[in-house]
Parts: C-alpha cells; sequence; structure tokens
C-alpha cells in the first residue's frame, strides 16, 4: 500500500478560505432582479434541474474552491470542494516507499437549501451557465411567484454568491444546513452553522455558514424530524425573509512548504476573517467586483467559427447534444462554445496562491474519486495546461509551476530511493500535492513537467523567471538524466529501464520511444533557455552534445513511427495512450517541416490507432492531426469528442469518450483533461507557433470557411487575431508585447519583421503591412 503528499511553496496562502454566501431576496418592486439573455451563444442551459453530479450539474469555482450546482427548487445543493483537502501519507516514508499511502483529493461538504417548491407544480423553468461572466443562473415560476436564482463564484473576495430573488414580498421561506463528507461535528452560535474537523493525516479544516436576513426571520431548525435530513441534525429556518444572504467560509491548514511538512495555521481566523469581510460587502458589489475580474481572462479571446441556425439555437444544450451526436446538426456556435468552456474551466480551477488543477480540476463529490482524483504525471495533468498559454491564459498556469517547484525536494527523496545515487529528480504516474508518489516510475515525467516551465517563459518572455523558478529546475532535471542514461558502445545514449505509458507488455526497455523523445525536448528547452540568459556555457554546450547522442525516433516495418526500438508496434493495437507521439505534440523534434519523414509515420500509426478512445485521447488526437496539418481530421476527431454521452463507470476502451450533457468531459468518468486538451485542439487548428514562426490557419477545417478568431497567444510574447473567409485569410492583426522579431507564414507567403514592444501590426491576406 502507497501514500502520497502535498506540496506548496513557501508563500503561497496558508488555511486557504473558501467562502460561499447565499442571497435571498425579495424584489419589493414585482420586477425580476435578473432575467435570463436567452441564446447568448456563451451560455449553456437546460429546461430541468440536474439529478446528477457528474453529468447533469453545473461547476463554478474560484480556482482553489469549486462547487456544483443542481438548480433544485423544492431543495437545492451546493455541493463543494477545496484543492487541498486530501487523505493519506503528508510526509515520505524513509524507510519503506511502498508502505507509503498517497490518499485521494477529498469532498468539503454540500449546503442543502429547502424551498419547498415542489418541481411538478413548476413552470417556465430554465438553468443556464453563462461563461463570459461566470453567472450560474435559474429562473421559475412557482404558484405565482416568479423565482430568481442566481450563483457565482468571486475570486478577488474569496467568495461564492448564490442569490435567490422572487417578485412578491416575503416570498422566501424555509430551511438551510451544513453537511460535512467527514463526519466533523456541526455546532451552531446564533446564525452562524460551523463544521471543524481533522483528517488522520493531520490536515485540519473548517467551515462557516453565517445566515444573514432582512424581513421576515430565522431561527434554529428544530432537530431531525423537522429538518427532515438525517445527515445534520442543525439548521436554520428562515420564514418570510425579504432577503436571505448565506456566506459559507471554508479553509485547510495545508501549506505548501515541504519544510513546514506542509502544515501551516489553523484555518479558523482566515476563515472568520473571510466570513465577516464578505458579510459586509453587498451581492452588487461582490458581483461586479467577480465580473470584473472573470471578464478580464475570459474576454481575451473569442472565436466566430460560424452561424448556427436559429431554429438550433433556440434549444437547450442538452437537445442541441443531442441533435449534434445524433442527427449530424452543423452547429458552429456549440462547437465554439465547447472551446470556450474548457476556458471557462481552467480560469475556475487555476488561480495563482492555490494548487494546480488535478484530474477533475477542483469539483469532486467523492472520498474515494476515480484515480484518486490526483496528478497523473503521464499526460492528463500537462494535458490540464496545454491550452493555459496559447489561450492567453498564462496566470492560470502559475499554479502548475508553483506545484512543480515545490515537488523539488521531496521527489528528490524519492527519487534516490528508488534508483540511488543520482541527482536531480522525477515522479511516479500517481500524485498528490505534497509530492507522495504511486503506482510505476515514469521517469521521463519531470522533464514533461519541465516543459511547461520552458512555455511559460517562451510565451511570456519574463527573463527574471526564467533566470530563477524555469531555468534551475531544467537544470536539476536535465542531472538526473545526466546520472541515468546509458551510453552504448556505439556512444548513443538511451534510457535503461523505460516503458510506452501506459502498454504493459513490453517493459522494462531500452530506448522507448516516449523516453528518448521527452528527454530531447528537455534537452532542447534547457539548451535555448541558457541561450536566452546568455551564460552556463559550458553546461549548455555539454546538453547539446549529449542531445545529438540520443537515440532518434525511427520508422518501421509498416511504415509507422516505432513506439519501441525492437519494431514490434502491432497495427491492430488500438490502445488510448499515442506517447511515441510526444514529437510530434506537445513536443516539436517532428514536424511536416523539418522531418517529413518522421511526420509521414506518424500520420502512418495515428491511422492504425484509431480515433474511437477514451474523451481525453480523442482531445490529443485533435492537436496530433493540426500539427500534422490535417484540419478535417481534427475537425473529425472533434465531432467524436463533443459527442453526448450518459455512462459513469470506468472504461478504458473505445466506448463511452464523449461528454456529458453539462459538457464535462468523460473518459469515462468525468476528467477535466478532455475539455482543457480539446480547447489547446481548437488553438493548435488556427494557429501555431511551435516552429520558430507563426502558422496562420495551418489546419482550418473546410467546416469552418468564415470566421475569425481574436487573442490567441504566440510564443515570442505575441497577440495574434486572424479572420477568413471562404477558407482564405482576409487579414490578421499582431500584438507585439516583448519587442521580439517575428516571422509570420500563411498558404506559402511570409512576413518577416522587427517589433517594438506595445505596438500592433495588421497584416492583409498577402501577409502585406497595411
Amino acid at each position: 500500500m502507497r501514500r502520497t503528499t502535498f506540496y506548496r511553496r513557501p508563500g503561497v496562502l496558508t488555511g486557504l478560505t473558501i467562502l460561499i454566501i447565499v442571497t435571498i431576496t425579495t424584489n419589493v418592486y414585482g420586477q425580476k432582479a435578473f432575467s435570463p439573455e436567452n441564446n447568448n451563444p456563451l451560455t449553456l442551459w437546460y429546461n430541468q434541474p440536474a439529478n446528477i453530479w457528474m453529468t447533469e450539474a453545473l461547476p463554478i469555482g474560484n480556482g482553489p474552491m469549486g462547487a456544483m450546482l443542481f438548480g433544485g427548487t423544492e431543495i437545492e445543493r451546493i455541493q463543494f470542494n477545496e484543492i487541498s483537502l486530501w487523505s493519506g501519507d503528508r510526509m515520505p516514508n524513509d524507510e519503506d516507499i511502498e508502505e507509503e499511502d498517497m490518499g485521494a483529493h477529498q469532498a468539503f461538504g454540500d449546503i442543502f437549501i429547502r424551498l419547498g417548491h415542489d418541481q411538478d407544480k413548476v413552470r417556465n423553468y430554465r438553468r443556464e451557465l453563462n461563461l463570459d461572466q461566470a453567472i450560474h443562473k435559474v429562473e421559475y415560476d412557482y404558484e405565482g411567484v416568479h423565482y430568481t436564482q442566481t450563483a457565482f463564484a468571486s475570486h478577488p473576495a474569496h467568495v461564492i454568491v448564490y442569490h435567490l430573488a422572487a417578485d412578491t414580498p416575503e416570498a422566501i421561506s424555509g430551511r438551510v444546513w451544513l453537511t460535512d463528507m467527514h463526519g466533523a461535528q456541526i455546532k451552531l452560535d446564533k446564525n452562524r452553522i460551523y463544521s471543524i474537523g481533522k483528517m488522520p493525516n493531520g490536515f485540519e479544516y473548517e467551515a462557516q455558514l453565517q445566515v444573514l436576513h432582512k424581513g421576515g426571520e430565522i431561527k434554529r431548525a428544530k432537530e431531525e424530524n423537522d429538518l427532515k435530513n438525517p445527515m445534520s441534525p442543525i439548521g436554520l429556518s428562515f420564514s418570510k425573509c425579504n432577503e436571505l444572504t448565506l456566506i459559507l467560509g471554508a479553509g485547510t491548514n495545508f501549506e505548501q512548504d515541504f519544510a513546514k511538512e506542509w502544515i501551516g495555521e489553523h484555518p479558523h481566523t482566515k476563515v472568520t476573517q473571510q466570513v465577516d469581510r464578505a458579510a459586509s460587502k453587498s451581492k452588487n458589489t461582490l458581483l461586479a467586483e467577480h465580473v470584473e475580474d472573470f471578464s478580464s481572462l475570459f474576454g481575451r479571446v473569442s472565436f466566430d467559427l460560424g452561424k448556427t441556425a436559429d431554429e438550433l439555437l433556440a434549444m437547450s444544450t442538452l437537445d442541441r447534444l443531442d441533435a449534434y451526436t445524433n442527427k449530424k446538426s452543423i452547429d458552429p456556435e456549440l462547437e465554439a462554445l465547447f472551446c470556450q468552456f474548457g476556458r471557462y474551466l481552467l480560469i475556475s480551477c487555476s488561480r495563482p496562491g492555490a494548487l494546480p488543477a488535478n484530474l477533475q480540476g477542483v469539483w469532486n463529490h467523492s472520498n474515494l474519486p476515480a484515480w484518486a482524483g490526483d496528478y497523473h504525471s503521464n499526460i492528463n495533468l500537462e494535458m490540464n495546461y496545454w491550452p493555459a498559454e496559447t489561450a492567453n491564459l498564462g496566470e492560470c498556469h502559475v499554479p502548475f509551476i508553483d506545484y512543480v517547484n515545490s515537488l523539488r525536494e521531496v521527489s528528490a527523496r524519492n527519487t534516490q530511493r528508488h534508483y540511488g545515487d543520482v541527482r536531480g529528480w522525477t515522479v511516479q504516474t500517481m500524485n498528490n500535492a505534497c509530492g507522495i508518489s504511486y503506482w510505476k516510475w515514469n521517469a521521463p515525467g519531470s522533464a514533461w513537467y519541465a516543459q511547461h516551465l520552458w512555455e511559460h517563459y517562451a510565451f511570456g518572455r519574463d527573463k527574471e523567471y526564467l533566470r530563477t523558478v524555469a531555468y534551475p529546475i531544467l537544470k536539476e532535471v536535465c542531472f538526473f538524466w545526466e546520472d541515468h542514461l546509458v551510453r552504448r558502445a556505439d556512444g548513443t545514449l538511451v534510457t535503461p529501464d523505460g516503458w510506452s505509458p501506459e502498454q504493459y507488455k513490453y517493459e522494462p526497455e531500452e530506448g522507448v520511444t516516449y523516453d528518448q523523445e521527452i528527454i530531447y525536448d528537455l534537452f532542447t528547452n534547457t539548451i535555448e533557455a541558457a541561450d536566452e540568459l546568455g551564460d552556463d556555457k559550458e553546461f549548455r554546450n555539454h546538453i547539446a552534445k549529449m542531445r545529438d547522442d540520443l537515440l532518434k525516433p525511427a520508422i518501421g516495418r509498416w511504415g509507422q513511427l516505432k513506439e519501441w526500438e525492437p519494431d514490434k508496434d502491432d497495427p491492430q493495437d488500438k490502445h488510448r495512450h499515442v506517447s511515441h507521439l510526444f514529437a510530434l505534440y506537445p513536443g516539436r523534434q517532428i514536424s511536416m517541416a523539418l522531418t517529413p519523414d518522421l511526420a509521414e509515420a506518424a500520420r502512418v500509426s495515428l491511422n492504425a490507432r484509431g480515433d474511437e478512445s477514451t474523451g481525453w485521447s480523442r482531445a490529443w488526437k485533435i492537436n496530433f492531426w493540426a500539427r500534422l496539418g490535417d484540419g478535417n481530421r481534427s475537425y473529425k476527431l472533434l465531432r467524436s469528442l463533443l459527442n453526448l454521452v450518459d455512462e459513469t463507470r470506468t472504461i478504458y476502451g473505445k466506448s463511452g469518450g464523449g461528454v456529458y450533457s453539462n459538457l464535462f468531459d468523460s473518459h469515462p468518468p468525468f476528467q477535466i483533461d478532455g475539455n482543457l486538451g480539446a480547447t489547446a485542439g481548437y488553438c493548435e487548428m488556427l494557429m501555431q507557433s511551435h516552429a520558430g514562426e507563426i502558422q496562420l490557419l495551418p489546419a482550418l477545417p473546410s467546416a469552418w470557411s468564415t470566421g475569425s478568431v481574436k487573442g490567441l497567444c504566440a510564443r515570442g510574447g505575441f497577440e495574434v487575431d486572424i479572420a477568413w473567409e471562404d477558407g482564405v485569410l482576409t487579414g490578421v492583426t499582431i500584438h507585439s508585447k516583448s519587442g521580439q522579431a517575428v516571422r509570420v507564414t500563411y498558404n506559402k507567403r511570409t512576413w518577416k519583421s522587427k517589433t517594438e514592444a506595445g505596438k500592433t501590426y495588421q497584416l492583409d491576406s498577402r501577409l502585406k503591412r497595411k
């Protein structure tokens, strides 16, 4: 049995607090407080409440905290999480790594609000999630009263606000209670409900639910029988209120610092302060702060992929997905919505100062989630962050970078216990927040992590970050491979004990393509980082020589890119992982321009592996085909991913992959990497910059014959707007953030120029300056 550990760097938030504000208001003027924006192209909407957490409830989040909303009318449920609440061991077992318990990401608790509005008597029901403002809304009529529920997760205020309004005074009555997923005692002090607990691993946590009201009254609910919920015997009743506000704060004592054994201050003080502070602000103030903050990120990028027919726009999201899946409807605005949903999720679950998105982002209703809701190092964690830079969300990349930085010391200890006297560090496949790892060493895992540190610099051009954060880690990981690679008699460098995730039949083995490609990528990124910094030339040249000596990708007997050095690839293998094509994407060792034969071999491998698979595998293949310039194949895979399913059991084969009615990606079950990998695929179809130039519309599908995209980011510090008509570029705008020279290509045309930081350059269809 193994355990896993958390990790957070010093200085990152301690005892992180989560707040939920539930505001219930009666509008005495008889007007609707909020009205739904029908047919907003960036809105998911449904005509009934959610029943199933995974497939129907809708997510909101402010980074460290997430909630799933059901939109209930009789009982509303707000299920909430905090990213740092984990079970399992915190610290390594120096005597026996096999006895460590990695644990799992934990559910925190629920708020239940009993409104008593019988769903059978409800009319004109609508539930929606607006992506560009990150607002969840429910509207319905019940016994002559119109009710509106509104919820949003505010990052600047660290709160979630849930607001209920009615067009009739004194129309809001019911009960509210708080539950805890670990059996903590629920206490009540005046109008505040507490749940205070401690995990067996030493992580302490606390939630506080403050109930405020205007008009009507609030009192302690009678226990059990009156509450009609045996999970929580303590709650508060409210009657004939004009306004009711519930403020939920929650946090843990987790601190992202291995030296402190991941333990910080008890969360009570921080939770109390944040609940009090939130209670002092109006709902409108919190809403304005939230919209300004969220829109500053989400509004950077827009997609116009074509116009959807009005009859489809009039349908609910569920009905549109059904038509798209079963009737093969043409719905480019649904496709754009799905892309932007990925950006919405990343903003909502990955903000600086907190842990990175795990397998389910931050949303989890189980204490035994699939694959522990962990940080999977053999593609899934990395895929979560593929769109961070290209989709103009560089700030959302920071939690992953901080996480990697925090793992260095504990991972070095773990690595030495397994590999012996080596420098540097790497990881196993399954990992938690503290660096406790489990199940199969993934030797190039840390090198894949390191790619993200380099990419953050390649897009952002922050040289101080490169010098103080990224380059030291790149160098450490290179040290591991200096000590671990094996040099053959002919001078070739190979990995001695590799595997090709997650193929089990051939391992351990020398020179596995997956290993060799990622090490090549690591060395390339390290060389370029040293060149940018202009120093450490001796080490740079040494790594360059090692890169030259690496065993390189090769073509096999049936024209495929070989997955192993021996030519034993099975053309009937349909495995979901396509690990040996890392060099095509997200790597850059293989390209159509520089290595056309290897690119063609990758095409052969992809055709043999097939399109149907798990949701995240389909997302990866969208990116592969985009790098091969085949936009129609990428689009075919996009349609196969945007495929309505409802299976929640764990399935590894080709069946079950797709999306649920709430647009969550289905492995199955839910895995967020499929959502985020797909968003990266859209960006790769429309623009690429990995080969030293900005390629415009490199894989434009015929289905998107006319459209535009604004705000995509390219390496070198550029922001790019592109427009096209009838499949042909009509114009491009390039904003230079860092003043780097630029090379832009389209249809065998090229524009090269020096740029000035802060200036914008407009080009026509021939790439001529306007």
